[in-house]
């Protein structure tokens, strides 16, 4: 089944008609999405990470959960798959797919999916409508980078077991330049735009072609990934990297965020979902450049196309109030985003046979 999720598109399988064995599984998938091509005109994807995605849902194992979902990035000048990240785009689509392939049993009005994220073991909840047991894909609910409206997922995801912050630290200087690591569902370094001389609110296609903002990306990247945990991320999409900046449009914060270094038309939700909570740590550099609402409220995150409204909090020990010089771990609250999801068409995808020559 091919569906939107949030921002992204991807093809949605469930476990059992894929292969079991994850390396006959990834030498399947590029063919299936037309990888290695940068048009991908052989296949399902759509010349862009963002639509070059598979989500494979399954029953899930244990009693947590009604289903797992695993993610799997599809390259797509690169016949590599990678299931190093969530992706909380296509998380939007799975409860409404494991509805629709008769995984979960919906309820007359609106129904929740518990899902667990295979890629690091993380909960969500999805709630979505359901009337008269059927998925309704229909809806008055609008999200930024997509056109028209549809009916909203509300996702909620559950504190989850990881610190937020991965180097135990609320600002490391990496590579000459202050950043904060959070992880609050996806690993992701943010930084000062303007500590990397830009300003923040460039178009993604110009800081895409800056050359000397790529190497200092990655220079970053490279040494973040081991501070927070990650090992070497050289061949990896995480952690993400959000540049942030005063907001334009009456949000908390603006965001240019790349993958790893492509610079997202939006933002995910899980990065969204990490910039969020970093933006409530004192002292973190966030709180140099956003607007921040009350305690409480939820936080627009503008970026490129539009903006996305999540509830995101902090605390500080048991009590939410012992201040970080006491040396309390901030720890991540609720968050919850509305999301929308739309099933494009379900039936059969023919790879390209294997072994096919493919030149670029």
């Amino acid at each position: 089944m091919l569906m939107r999720g949030g921002t992204s598109k991807g093809a949605y399988f469930l476990a059992e008609d894929l292969p079991a064995d994850p390396a006959v599984r990834d030498d399947l998938l590029p063919r299936v999405m037309g990888s290695p091509d940068p048009r991908q005109i052989d296949g399902l994807g759509g010349a862009h990470p963002l639509t070059s995605k598979v989500a494979v849902v399954s029953a899930s194992a244990g009693p947590e959960a009604d289903v797992d979902y695993l993610f799997l990035q599809v390259g797509v000048d690169t016949p590599e798959v990678s299931d190093r990240q969530n992706c909380g785009n296509l998380l939007a689509g799975v409860g409404p797919f494991a509805v629709e392939r008769g995984l979960v049993a919906p309820t007359d009005g609106e129904t929740s999916v518990r899902i667990r994220m295979l890629n690091t073991g993380d909960l969500a909840v999805a709630t979505f409508p359901t009337p008269g047991g059927r998925v309704d894909y229909t809806g008055s609910a609008e999200i930024s980078g997509v056109p028209g409206t549809a009916a909203p997922v509300v996702i909620e995801f559950p504190p989850g077991g990881s610190p937020l912050l991965p180097t135990g630290k609320v600002r490391d200087t990496i590579a000459g330049t202050p950043v904060t690591c959070v992880d609050n569902g996806m690993p992701t370094v943010l930084i000062a735009a303007s500590s990397l001389k830009v300003t923040g609110y460039e178009d993604p296609e110009d800081l895409e072609g800056d050359p000397a903002l790529a190497d200092r990306l990655r220079e970053i990247r490279l040494e973040a990934g081991p501070l927070m945990g990650l090992g070497d991320v050289e061949g990896t999409t995480v952690p993400k990297v959000s540049l942030l900046a005063a907001p334009l449009h009456g949000g908390a914060v603006m965001t240019r965020t790349f993958i790893p270094v492509r610079c997202h038309t939006s933002i995910g939700v899980l990065a969204a979902a990490s910039v969020a909570a970093g933006l409530r740590i004192e002292g973190g550099v966030g709180q140099d450049v956003a607007r921040l609402p009350a305690e409480g409220e939820r936080l627009r995150i503008e970026h490129p196309t539009g903006f996305v409204d999540i509830e995101a909090g902090v605390e500080y020990g048991a009590e939410g109030a012992a201040p970080v010089a006491e040396g309390a771990a901030p720890v991540a609250r609720r968050t919850a985003v509305v999301r929308t999801a739309r099933k494009i068409f379900d039936g059969t995808v023919f790879p390209r046979p294997a072994g096919a020559a493919h030149h670029l």
